[in-house]
């Protein structure tokens, strides 16, 4: 991958990275999401200018004016993707392509600025070339990359910021699930949503998780992994969990059913398992899939299984679902053979154990 044509592109080496022995005990059992590399990527933006100054630079705290207007107005967006080891010892990305068009998207909805798209992935293979040796080479493990945009520019008017940065920073983390992937038991938010119709659920923004913490932890409160949200206008239809898309299998049908997109994040992995599901035989269809329908089917075995996908967890089983009405289970609450087969496909993929035929993984390194 060039970069040639990052603007103004320079690299600031760390003057103390942390010693490559220190690295591999960290990154040895790095958990998720509270270790980070020595350096960060950054690239400012103004309207008068565009987009200027890229830079890999040490990683450390940036400098904000208590008036920078995402402080007061939220205009901020982020996205999600991993580097893999693969294992002849190379790196890869999977569907980088597809994060750098939806950022684009949620830019476009929170009146951000366009980030080309190449430089989206330059930015990342900069990032990756002089930190490279953090990605973990354990089983499942990776190196998660947090590309992000905020408006810094200092005023306390309502309107689309002038000045905005864009950052990456990266951070190891090992397997999601240690001891394999567990079914999930999830609880129904009846009182709060997560987003409208017009609304903002399509972008990745802040807000949009915010939103969802306060249900999360009312579903923490009664015992859940997860809380799942329903359409913000009838509380009918199953849109979505905090942070990942949902999937209903009916095996008798070969048919799997998932929520239409309008409301709902637009996830990479969610794309995918339209493709490697189409190629095993079947049919995926986005629909309005109804609560009622959901505990019905699930009683009756109509619905074989339920799944959950994300960047983070892949594929994740759903064993039980909670309410303030009752409960119910998907299939005894054991992961389905759909859902562990689609999940093991995407990782072969991404860890470069398996040929990709989709032209979905890039080789960093």
């Amino acid at each position: 991958m060039t970069t040639d044509g990052l603007p103004d592109l320079r690299r600031e080496p760390h003057p103390n990275p942390i010693p490559a022995a220190e690295r591999e005990r960290l990154i040895a059992d790095p958990g998720f999401g509270s270790l980070f590399t020595d350096h960060m990527f950054t690239m400012s933006y103004h309207a008068d200018r565009g987009w200027h100054d890229a830079r890999v630079r040490p990683f450390a705290p940036i400098t904000l004016s208590p008036s920078a207007a995402v402080l007061h107005y939220a205009q901020e967006i982020f996205e999600g993707l991993k580097a893999y080891r693969y294992p002849d010892g190379g790196i890869g990305l999977f569907r980088p392509e597809a994060n750098a068009r939806r950022m684009n998207l949620s830019a476009e909805r929170m009146a951000m600025p366009h980030l080309p798209e190449q430089w989206f992935l330059d930015s990342i293979a900069e990032l990756l070339a002089v930190d490279g040796d953090w990605v973990p080479g354990q089983e499942e493990a990776s190196l998660y990359l947090r590309p992000f945009m905020f408006a810094s520019e200092q005023f306390l008017g309502v309107r689309p910021a002038k000045e905005y940065q864009y950052l990456v920073i990266a951070s190891p983390a090992g397997a999601y699930f240690k001891n394999g992937p567990q079914p999930l038991t999830l609880w129904v938010s009846e009182e709060y949503n997560r987003a409208g119709p017009g609304g903002t659920g399509a972008a990745k923004c802040g807000g949009n998780y915010a939103a969802s913490l306060l249900p999360q932890s009312e579903a923490i409160e009664h015992g859940c992994d997860q809380v799942v949200f329903l359409d913000a206008v009838n509380y009918e239809y199953v849109d979505e969990l905090g942070g990942m898309n949902l999937f209903f299998v009916y095996e008798n049908e070969r048919v799997v059913y998932t929520p239409k997109l309008g409301t709902i994040l637009p996830g990479i992995t969610r794309d995918a398992i339209f493709t490697l599901a189409s190629e095993s035989g079947w049919e995926v269809r986005e629909t309005d899939y109804a609560l009622t329908r959901w505990r019905d089917d699930a009683e009756s075995g109509a619905l074989t299984e339920a799944f959950a996908c994300g960047t983070a967890a892949v594929i994740t089983p759903i064993g039980t679902v909670k309410s303030r009405k009752g409960e119910f289970t998907v299939a005894g609450g054991e992961a389905g053979k759909f859902t562990m087969q689609l999940r093991q496909a995407i990782l072969d993929i991404q860890h470069g154990r398996a040929e990709d035929t989709h032209g979905w993984t890039t080789r960093i390194a």
